[in-house]
């Protein structure tokens, strides 16, 4: 048998079930965005005024904004991760017990975490209770009633769950180091940061450029934590572009709009996407 049409053989029913439950759905969903689509009339084109409507909209346009500064947490959770797994690459006492305790809350379910950051976040909660008994606080703050604060909250939670999942990444590149070119390094008398910099990071920037994607593309698709912490709110200041697509679909039942609103994330999500590639571009080696 030729060997391209059997890798096809081989491909063909994960290809079928994304075609299906993946591919369809995207363009059927992007085609419904131009429409009047409603389960109990019938449709017709309308272009862009679903468009037009979601960027006059404030709540959208709040949404968009959100989640473009959803981004700013993407440097700290690769920085973060990365920090963590070389740690962990060392053979310390305990070091196991280490590594699962950061993994945890990437199987935790989110509802989980909303209600124990819920608790954490509270006024009356843990995280006012230590910084008032240290004494960095007079009176409690409201984590996620206070309209300039609740988003970051929210961020913080996000990087709290990401930075396991990204660790146990950079973790195994990390372990994929040839150990004979820093033994090279050693005799040639680099220290260890002449080597993490020369040797380890040059190694590491396909999983750098993969990471960083996945974390992008999480920023902007940010939804699960806004939904069990705020539902949006205070005063919309949690709405993120996701968020309004669910809130117009699902709670609403505005359709249309909602796959707009998915629609001009996902144009995001593949924009930026791109400009990652370019910018953390493996070099040849």
């Amino acid at each position: 048998m030729n060997r391209n049409l059997a890798a096809w053989l081989f491909l063909a029913p994960a290809l079928t079930l994304l075609a299906v439950f993946s591919f369809w759905p995207v363009a059927f969903g992007s085609l419904l965005a131009f429409t009047d689509y409603s389960l109990i009339r019938e449709t017709h084109w309308v272009g862009l005024d679903n468009f037009r409507y979601i960027f006059d909209n404030e709540m959208f346009v709040t949404g968009l904004k959100n989640s473009l500064l959803f981004l700013l947490m993407v440097p700290f959770v690769q920085i973060g991760a990365l920090s963590l797994a070389v740690l962990v690459n060392n053979k310390l006492p305990g070091i196991r017990y280490f590594r699962a305790a950061f993994y945890v809350p990437v199987v935790t379910t989110v509802s989980v975490v909303g209600i124990m950051w819920g608790f954490m976040f509270h006024e009356q909660g843990t995280l006012n209770y230590v910084l008032q008994t240290l004494q960095l606080i007079n009176a409690p703050v409201g984590w996620l009633s206070n309209d300039t604060i609740a988003l970051f909250a929210i961020m913080f939670v996000t990087l709290w769950r990401g930075l396991g999942w990204y660790m146990v990444m950079y973790l195994a590149a990390l372990q994929a180091v040839p150990a004979d070119m820093q033994e090279a390094a050693i005799l040639d008398g680099a220290n260890r940061w002449q080597r993490f910099w020369k040797i380890t990071v040059p190694m590491l920037r396909p999983t750098i450029m993969v990471c960083s994607i996945l974390s992008v593309l999480a920023a902007l698709k940010a939804y699960q934590e806004v939904d069990v912490l705020t539902q949006g709110g205070p005063m919309n200041s949690t709405f993120t572009g996701l968020y309004y697509a669910y809130d117009q679909g699902l709670k609403h039942l505005k359709l249309p709009r909602a796959l707009a609103a998915s629609f001009v994330v996902s144009i995001f999500c593949v924009g930026i996407a791109l400009l990652c590639l370019r910018w953390i571009k493996p070099k040849h080696r």
